[in-house]
C-alpha cells in the first residue's frame, strides 16, 4: 500500500507532535520522563511466572548484505596457550562493536539523528564531534530503563508468518494488533513491534536491508505521539523502507529520536517473545534493559529481556 501523507503533510506533523521543552530546555532525557517510579513498581509486578525472554540477536561476526561492518572478535589467550600461561591459565578475548546499521540489536541515543541541523529538545548537531556526542548521549539511559513492555505482533493478526520486504505497518493494524492481544498501549511503555523480519532472515537468509525493509509508515506517528510512549523498538528499524517520500528517507527516526525524544531498539528479534506471549496470552511484561555506559556515545549494544 502507499504512504497514507503527503511528504508536507509528514514535514507539518513533526511541529504538532515534538516534545521540545516539555520538560525544560536543559532536558536531555526525551520521553524516558514518562517512566516513573511508580510505573516501574508496576512494571515488576508484571513478573508472575519468572519466565525471561531475551529480545536480542546474537552479535553477528560475519559479512551479510544487512552487515558490511560485522563485530570484530579477536582472542587475547585460548586455550591452546594455557600450559604458556604461569599459575593461572585463562581466556581472553576483544570485541569491536558498529552498533548502528541493521545487524546488531542497539539502542539508538537521542543524538543519533538531526532535523534541521538540531537534535532533540533544539540542541545544535555540532554538539557531536570526533570527541562523541555532548548532549542526549547515550548514557543518558546509564541508569537502565525498566518499564512495562508491551508487545504487537501484527504477523500475527494478519495470518502471516512475516511481513515482505518494503510492507507498511499502519494505526488501523496497530489497533487491530492492541484489540486482538487485548493490551492497550499507554504513557511510559515501551512499545515493541514485530513485523516478522527476524524470522524471515532465518527462513530465507539475509537481503539488502537499506533497499527494502518493513516497518511503520509515517501516519503512525501520531498514534505513538497521542500513547506518550517512552521507547519504541522493533525486529527491523522501525522505519519502512523505501519510506515513499522523497528526501524524507527515516521519517519515523526523526519523529521518534529528533523530535519526540523517543529511544529507538533497532534490529530486535521478536520471534521468542512472540511464542512465549502467544502461549501465556499475554502480551504485556517487565521490560528490563541496561545500556552499556559509553561516554559521549551514540547508541549502545544492548541485550533487553522481557520477563513474564
Amino acid at each position: 500500500m502507499a504512504p497514507r501523507l503527503t511528504r508536507d503533510e509528514v514535514i507539518a506533523l513533526y511541529d504538532k507532535i515534538s516534545n521540545w521543552g516539555r520538560w525544560g530546555k536543559d532536558d536531555e532525557r526525551g520521553a524516558l520522563n514518562f517512566i516513573t517510579d511508580k510505573k516501574r513498581a508496576a512494571a515488576a509486578r508484571l513478573a508472575q511466572a519468572g519466565i525471561s525472554v531475551s529480545l536480542a540477536l546474537p552479535l553477528a561476526t560475519a559479512p551479510a548484505p544487512d552487515n558490511p561492518t560485522p563485530v570484530t572478535h579477536l582472542m587475547h589467550q585460548t586455550g591452546f596457550d594455557a600450559n604458556e600461561v604461569g599459575l593461572m591459565p585463562y581466556t581472553a578475548d576483544y570485541f569491536a562493536i558498529s552498533p548502528h546499521g541493521h545487524a546488531v540489536t542497539h539502542l539508538d541515543a537521542l543524538c543519533h539523528v538531526f532535523w534541521k541541523g538540531k537534535m532533540y529538545n533544539g540542541f545544535d548537531a555540532s554538539e557531536v564531534g570526533s570527541h562523541g556526542a555532548r548532549k542526549c548521549a547515550i548514557d543518558i539511559a546509564s541508569d537502565g530503563i525498566v518499564s512495562r513492555g508491551v508487545l504487537l505482533d501484527i504477523p500475527k493478526i494478519k495470518k502471516v508468518e512475516w511481513l515482505e520486504p518494503g510492507d507498511r505497518v499502519f494505526p488501523e493494524d496497530l489497533d487491530a494488533a492492541e484489540k486482538d492481544h487485548r493490551v492497550h498501549v499507554e504513557e511510559g511503555d515501551v512499545l515493541l513491534i514485530r513485523n516478522g523480519r527476524a524470522r524471515r532472515r532465518k527462513s530465507q537468509g539475509p537481503w539488502n536491508t537499506m533497499q527494502a525493509m518493513p516497518g511503520l509508515d509515517a501516519s503512525c506517528l501520531s498514534w505513538l505521539h497521542d500513547r506518550k510512549i517512552a521507547v519504541l523498538g522493533s525486529d527491523s528499524a522501525s522505519d519502512v523502507v523505501p519510506s515513499g517520500y522523497e528526501g524524507l528517507s527515516r521519517p519515523i527516526h526523526v519523529g521518534t529520536l529528533p523530535i519526540m525524544g523517543v529511544h529507538l531498539i533497532d534490529n530486535a528479534d521478536l520471534d521468542a517473545v512472540a511464542a512465549t506471549a502467544a502461549r501465556l496470552n499475554r502480551y504485556e511484561f517487565q521490560f528490563v534493559m541496561g545500556p552499556l555506559i559509553l561516554k559521549r556515545g551514540t547508541a549502545s549494544p544492548v541485550n533487553p529481556l522481557a520477563i513474564f
